[in-house]
This record gives structure tokens, sequence and C-alpha cells, in this order.
């Protein structure tokens, strides 16, 4: 009975969250601070493997900063109360953390999984395979050992910070070996779900790009359109800065492949048109959209007889300076949009830039018009405000021979 017992394997969770499981049941941790010094022992130990961990950088683990007396004995203690902990838990007695030559280890009698370890095998053996299908197979399993960062209630740890990084540079190359294969097979059913948990695991990595794609190629349009818009409004809107040029430009060409059922131009134009909105002043959209507004606007303004003129407002603070990180800087921003939605026309285009910038693009106006719609914007901003103001640029959008703006 005792064999048998030392014959288990001690499951440990380290990517996503940290979590030890023998027998079918999980070790009890309990909440920070309380397990803190057991939990930080068993996670470097383990993760270590056969190449253990020095003395001076277990004492760091145990100890950071904090000045001890007798630090061997400290580090002993440690120790004993981890193993008497662990046979507390159910698990056979043994000397479970060794020490051989100034150096710790998880000891070779009870046997241990880990699944960053275990992802990092089924990459590398994707990455070593030559048979096509064995590749992907290998390739999506790893994808989905991979549950999340790795320790992340340790990521401020010097060590943890280089595996996670390693680990997640890892699950990108695996995500982009994987997308390749599956888009070679025609696998978009895959895609899709690949792209999916790419998404939700690395959030603002673009993976977003591979969902859609796979939308696109399955036929299913509206879905696709969804969640351009809703990329769109994730990068711009919420997160207040514009997605990377390379993602805009990749959401845009993906986005030229939709396709619409055929129809009447009565239906196409009825909706396209925006004449059931009732929402008062400019036109809000996203970057990208605004950014085709002003380069129609641009080729219209080749044959002149229009005065058009760009505006970026930028959130300043009472010295003048741009607020960048402020704690009220995302409501002074949603205030700033109302502001100049309030005090532009229908016809003028609006977009948020980042956090606390706006563009705005004034259309059929002059300069002077440009200083009328800068007072009207204050005076809807700068209402209840004392410590924040708007700084403007404006430029005219036709260009000069030169190449350069009026």
């Amino acid at each position: 009975m005792e064999q048998q017992q030392q014959n288990k394997t001690l499951y440990v969770k380290m990517l996503g969250g940290f979590s030890v499981s023998w027998d079918g049941r999980q070790i009890a941790i309990g909440p920070k601070g309380k397990d803190s010094q057991f939990v930080r022992l068993l996670e470097a130990v383990i993760h270590s493997g056969s190449e253990g961990v020095t003395r001076s950088q277990m004492e760091d683990i145990l100890f950071e900063d904090r000045e001890i007396d007798d630090i061997a004995h400290g580090m002993r203690t440690i120790i004993y109360n981890a193993r008497k902990r662990l046979e507390k838990e159910g698990l056979p007695k043994a000397n479970y953390i060794e020490n051989r030559e100034n150096r710790y280890y998880w000891c070779d009698e009870s046997p241990v999984e880990v699944d960053a370890w275990e992802f990092e095998r089924r990459y590398e053996e994707a990455e070593g395979e030559k048979d096509p299908d064995v590749r992907i197979r290998l390739y999506l399993e790893a994808c989905d050992l991979y549950t999340g960062e790795f320790l992340p209630q340790q990521t401020r740890m010097i060590w943890v910070a280089q595996e996670d990084r390693h680990y997640s540079e890892s699950y990108e190359s695996c995500v982009q070996n994987a997308a390749a294969l599956l888009r070679m097979n025609k696998n978009y059913n895959q895609l899709e779900r690949l792209g999916l948990q790419a998404t939700r695991l690395q959030p603002l990595s673009e993976w977003e790009a591979l969902t859609m794609e796979a939308l696109i190629a399955l036929g299913r349009d509206e879905e696709a359109r969804r969640l351009y818009e809703t990329t769109e409004n994730y990068y711009m809107d919420e997160l207040g800065f514009k997605p990377t040029f390379s993602t805009v430009e990749l959401l845009e060409r993906l986005g030229n492949q939709l396709e619409h059922q055929h129809a009447l131009l009565d239906e196409i134009q009825l909706a396209l048109s925006g004449a059931g909105e009732n929402t008062p002043g400019g036109y809000i959209c996203s970057y990208p959209v605004f950014r085709g507004v002003y380069r129609m606007i641009e080729r219209m303004s080749e044959r002149g007889g229009q005065s058009i003129y760009l505006m970026l407002c930028t959130i300043v603070d009472k010295k003048g300076v741009p607020m960048r990180e402020s704690t009220t800087l995302d409501r002074l921003s949603q205030k700033l949009g109302d502001a100049i939605c309030h005090s532009v026309r229908r016809s003028d285009a609006i977009c948020r830039y980042g956090k606390g910038q706006y563009l705005t693009l004034l259309i059929n106006t002059t300069r002077e018009d440009c200083g009328i719609v800068q007072k009207r914007i204050n005076y809807h901003f700068l209402a209840g405000t004392q410590r924040a103001g708007v700084e403007y640029f404006v430029n005219s959008v036709i260009l000069t021979p030169e190449g350069t703006h009026l």
C-alpha cells in the first residue's frame, strides 16, 4: 500500500494560476500572505526540475528584502514546515525538498507533472515533427495546455517574469504555426476556435484577425462584420488608443473581403443611410472609418470649392501639459467627446484618437469658424471642470503643390 502511494503523481498547475493536486484531490492553499512562503517554495523548487534552485536564489524567493537574523535556520524551518504540511494533506512521508551541494531539488521519489512542462514538451515535439497532420495535432494540444500567464500572482519576481515571457513567446509561435497549417488545410472551424482562444488568453495581440479570417472563409459575413466593429471599438473606444498600423491595415483588408447577398439599390441605400439616426451633433466614428472619410475628403478638396480643416483636441492639466495618466482621464475624455459632439455640425466627423485626444474634421468652414467651434467646446467641457483644459491644433486638409498643408 505504501509503495502504491509513493508511485502516485503530484499534478501542478502554473499556467493561468497555481494549484497542486494529489490522488485526485486539490491541496488546500490559504489566502495570499498566509501561505506565501510555502507556495513560493513549491513553485520555485518544482519548476526548477533537475537544475534545482541555488541557495542565494532561494533566499531571495523566500525572504525578498527582509532582514533575517539567521537565514539558514529560517530556510530549514520553512522547508520542514512544508514537508509536514504535505504529509498533513495526505502525501506519504518523504524528504520532498532536498539540499544537495547548496542547491534545492524536488525529491526523485515523488513524481510530479507540471502543465507548463507539458505545454513546452508538446510545442517542442511539434517543432521537430515532419508529418503535417501530427504536427498540427501537437500544436493544437500545446495551445490547449496554455491557459494563461505563468504564475500570474508572482509576476513581480524576476524569475517568474522571465519564465512568463518565455512561455508567452512560445505560445505566440505555437498559435502562428498552427494557424498557418490550418489555413493551408482550409480547416477554418478550427482556425476560428484558435483565434477566439488566443484573443481570450492574450488580449491586444491582434489575434482577432484569425477569427475574422475564419468567419469570412466560412461565409459567416454578418458575424465577421460584427467582430470587425467590436474590435475597432475595443482598441479605440474602450482602451483609449488606436490599434497598430498593421492591425488597422489587416482589419481593413479582411473587411474588404466581406460579401453581401444580392439586393436592390433602394435596399442597399437604406442600409447605408443614417437617415433614421436622430443623434445630434457630429458624426462619431472609429479611427479606420475616420481615416477613410479623411482620404475621401482630401481627394474631393483637390477639385476646389470647399474649405476643410482637421482639428486635434487634447486634454491638458492646469499647467497646459497633456494629461496621459490620471484617475479622472477616462471621465474627462468622455466629457470632451460629448462637448465636441454638441459643438460641431452633423456634417463634421469625429473620432477618439487616444486617451484624452479627439480628431475632428470640420467640413466647409473657415479658420475663423474653427475658433468659434473651439469656444463652444470650451463652454461645454469646462463647465464644472477646474483642473483641466483643452489644447487645440488646426491644419487645413487642402495640400499645396509642394505637398504641405495650408
